[in-house]
């Protein structure tokens, strides 16, 4: 079974057929956040600070970073934004660029193993980005779109990650070292966008043997209830053989789906994460509260 090992100084992350889903949250990134581009635009990085520890808290595995900011310095703001993060929370990080000048501002600077977000099937793209993952000993995601375009035809997509794979091995870069994102399309637009990517989750898994990704709440652009779709989505794919995404773990409805899906696939031995996740408090943690001066206080007045 393949593992993509990646890791930050001090903790190390495995993506892999037989693991726990890996959460990658996703909201350092400026994109659609003008508040958050404009502060990062002017070093102003107390937003990204925030968004880093609450995601780690809220469960994600690794963190996504992006610091596509028109017209600004993106090579030394991704640098300086990933330096920041690292000092922060011990878990590893997406590099997230479509500039190959920030990706390797970004990966020369990293402490660890990153995963590096993305290459395309593209060839040009593909000989610049993959020298960069072998000089750093990265792994990489592999958007499986070329110089064609998106096709909605799933085996079109399954042949573009064929061709990532095995121009990467030609670098010396092993499959375990890719993580294939299937492009998940709108089901609101594509009816059939679900199962559809839901076979070649499965052809990846079986066929090019690699991890797989993808932005999850992609399925759910334009409908309501988007959280309750994603959910949804996220269980089913892991049943198929996902096993990483880029999504945001502050909603709790999607982060209940992947932890239930853990259980049913067997990756959660004893159903112990569940568990502790949603464990009942006893009485007596329920009457401390959030600050635990009543239950302390109220334990002095029983002693006196």
């Amino acid at each position: 079974m393949t593992d993509t090992v990646v890791s930050s100084a001090s903790k190390e992350v495995v993506i892999g057929f037989d693991r726990p889903f890996c959460v990658i949250g996703e909201r350092i990134n400026p994109t659609g956040r003008k508040a958050l581009s404009v502060e990062m635009r002017n070093s102003d990085y107390s937003r990204v600070e925030a968004d880093a520890v609450a995601q780690v808290a809220a469960g994600a595995n690794m963190l996504d970073v992006n610091a596509g900011i028109p017209l600004a310095d993106e090579p030394a703001i991704l640098a300086e934004t990933i330096k920041l993060v690292q000092g922060l929370v011990d878990v590893p990080l997406s590099i997230d660029s479509s500039i190959v000048a920030a990706l390797e501002s970004g990966l020369s600077v990293y402490q660890g193993k990153a995963l590096v977000n993305s290459v395309t099937g593209e060839d040009e793209r593909l000989e610049t980005v993959l020298p960069l993952i072998r000089k750093y000993g990265a792994a990489v995601v592999a958007i499986s779109n070329d110089e064609s375009g998106i096709s909605e035809d799933p085996d079109v997509r399954f042949q573009v990650a064929k061709k990532i794979v095995e121009r990467a091995a030609d670098y010396g870069i092993p499959a375990s070292d890719i993580v294939v994102d299937p492009l998940v399309m709108p089901v609101g637009a594509v009816n059939l966008a679900g199962a559809s990517v839901f076979r070649l989750i499965r052809r990846l898994h079986d066929e090019l043997k690699v991890n797989t990704t993808c932005g999850a709440s992609n399925i759910s652009f334009g409908l309501p209830n988007r959280h309750g779709m994603n959910a949804a989505f996220l269980s089913m794919a892991i049943g198929a053989g996902m096993t990483s995404a880029i999504m945001n773990p502050l909603h709790a409805e999607e982060m209940t789906g992947i932890r239930g899906a853990d259980v049913m696939m067997g990756h959660d031995p004893d159903c112990t994460r569940w568990i502790r996740s949603y464990r009942e408090p006893t009485p007596e943690i329920a009457e401390i509260g959030g600050n635990g001066r009543r239950g302390r206080e109220g334990r002095r007045r029983r002693r006196a």
